[in-house]
């Protein structure tokens, strides 16, 4: 492999919300984490020699987007596959995913209206649905364990409601790893279509494809009634940079969100480092991406082996897309705290409680890291549950 994932890169001292503030999250700072999403991995050397460059220049001033440079850069992403087709003018830029999901999310609907995801779900989807005032309507999706089973007549019962204006979608889905196939994604908007329900589809695992079903951006199935939100950060773990981007086919709510984004928030100009980054990524990523993808796929197939030798009682299968492993364990028979306390306290290995994401049972772990790091995650894991003083 050209791009070296096994490389163990301290992060501690960096500000790093996974390392540096574990304690927020899992109550004790000396915990091995494999929480927040994104990467212990280096940002590919190319990326790492753009942003040099332009260090280089002694001035960072206010700085645009809106340019060929940019916008081309994201069309000739989505278009690698030969299939896809992205119009130049579809693209806007963005802070966050999470900030063009609640600026669609208010230009589509009104206080009091309802918002239909499935869940689990992204834990900031809760924030940010229920903080712009409006109610959450959700729907089961399940693990790759039980086939990634959707109840499709609970999902067309949940959009045929009076109040239901916007579904928030995750592709790949954020935490299960399910990745939507053509067909689904046909469905899906077929019902939001006949119950007139505006469709957000957030895409920023879309590089990260383990299975066998491709990724589809929801824009090659239609272009009305639809918000796709991506980023190159998780990909190429640059969230730090500032910066994602949305495709928005249709003019009128393009017109609207930049309005949002510019008069009403004053953001006009682009981190730009965060842009930098970006346009070489897209640029000359598409092998970092290959050989990450195989690289996370490995690491899930250890752990899976690990679980089905070590703690059978965990269910888990490799997804099918995401670096994020989603493992049932309710097997063992053990109150989600009581779970907490034994990973926390006696493995001192931090891995979110599914509760977090509406899964209740459920862990989800971070596997976006080092092999050696999986290895002593497994170690200690087994340690808290077995509660074992040494493995």
């Amino acid at each position: 492999m050209r791009y070296d994932f096994d490389r163990v890169i301290d992060r501690m001292g960096t500000y790093s919300t996974q390392w540096d503030y574990a304690a927020d999250r899992f109550g004790r700072p000396d915990v091995l984490p494999f929480s927040i999403s994104d990467t212990d991995f280096a940002v590919p050397d190319e990326v790492m020699g753009a942003l040099r460059a332009r260090m280089e220049h002694p001035i960072f001033g206010y700085t645009r987007w809106n340019h060929a440079d940019y916008k081309s850069g994201v069309v000739g992403w989505f278009e690698r596959d030969g299939v896809s087709h992205v119009d130049m003018d579809w693209v806007v830029y963005s802070p966050s995913v999470i900030y063009s999901a609640a600026s669609i999310i208010r230009l589509a609907s009104e206080p009091g209206d309802a918002v239909v995801t499935l869940s689990p779900m992204y834990d900031a989807f809760y924030g940010l649905i229920e903080g712009n005032g409006r109610t959450l309507l959700s729907v089961s999706q399940a693990s790759a364990m039980d086939g990634y089973g959707l109840d499709w007549d609970a999902l067309e019962a949940a959009l045929a409601r009076r109040e239901s204006k916007v579904m928030l979608l995750t592709n790949p889905h954020n935490p299960t790893g399910k990745v939507f196939s053509r067909e689904e994604l046909e469905r899906i908007v077929e019902l939001c279509d006949r119950h007139g329900v505006f469709l957000v589809s957030d895409d920023i695992h879309r590089d990260v494809i383990l299975g066998e079903v491709p990724y589809t951006p929801v824009t090659d199935v239609t272009t009305k009634g639809v918000a796709l939100l991506c980023s190159a950060s998780k990909t190429f773990n640059t969230p730090g940079l500032i910066g994602s981007y949305a495709l928005l086919p249709e003019e009128g709510l393009r017109e609207r969100f930049l309005y949002e984004l510019k008069q009403k928030n004053a953001l006009s100009s682009v981190s730009i480092l965060g842009m930098t980054a970006q346009m070489e990524a897209y640029r000359s990523g598409s092998e970092y991406v290959s050989e990450m993808v195989s690289y996370v796929r490995a690491n899930m197939e250890a752990l899976k082996a690990f679980l089905d030798e070590s703690l059978p009682e965990i269910r888990f299968e490799v997804p099918e897309g995401t670096y994020l492993a989603w493992m049932d364990a309710s097997g063992l028979g053990l109150e989600a705290s009581e779970l907490q306390r034994r990973l926390v306290d006696v493995g001192h290995v931090g891995i979110m409680s599914g509760e977090t994401y509406g899964g209740a049972g459920y862990l989800r772990m971070n596997l976006a890291c080092p092999r050696s790091k999986v290895e002593r995650g497994m170690e200690r894991m087994l340690r808290g549950i077995r509660l074992q003083t040494s493995c």
